[in-house]
């Protein structure tokens, strides 16, 4: 069987679709936030211990998503089950959360060497981002898997 790798668009909807999730979740815990304490921000640099946690606690959320969602058995956030893509090892096998969590790290460096780590899966062959290569990791389209026939499936001619 043929992998088919994902490419750089739909691996990019994918991420824009999983922002849109997990903004959307930000967005209720700033709201919580603010009708709790009144204040407007969330972050790290406060002298406030609530909004030092809150942050955490954000940071980690994207952290987690990520990690925890790659590495179950989908193999994908909820954007690449949308776009029906998904993360394997070299040989098409489910990654552990470790390695999810490292690729997951491994995106900060795309990030500060201005996101040319993210447009590498529009021209590298397997279509891997810098973080899919530090990773070893390959993002491919998920393969509908072929239901077997049983007995009474079979239609009986006269």
């Amino acid at each position: 069987m043929k992998k088919m790798y994902a490419g750089f668009w739909k691996r990019f909807a994918a991420l824009v679709i999983d922002d849109i999730i997990l903004v959307a979740v930000v967005l209720i815990i700033w709201l919580i936030n603010y009708l709790a304490t009144g204040n407007t921000k969330i972050s790290l640099g406060t002298n406030d211990p609530v909004q030092t946690i809150i942050g955490i606690v954000v940071i980690l959320l994207f952290i987690l998503y990520f990690s925890i969602m790659e590495s179950s058995s989908k193999q994908a956030t909820l954007g690449k089950m949308v776009l029906k893509i998904k993360v394997t090892d070299y040989s098409g096998k489910r990654i552990s959360f470790l390695r999810a969590l490292g690729r997951y790290l491994a995106k900060i460096i795309s990030e500060i060497i201005l996101y040319i780590g993210f447009m590498m899966a529009g021209w590298t062959k397997k279509k891997q981002a810098l973080h899919d290569k530090i990773a070893s990791t390959l993002v491919v389209n998920d393969q509908p898997r072929k239901k077997s026939r049983g007995k009474n499936s079979k239609k009986r001619r006269k």
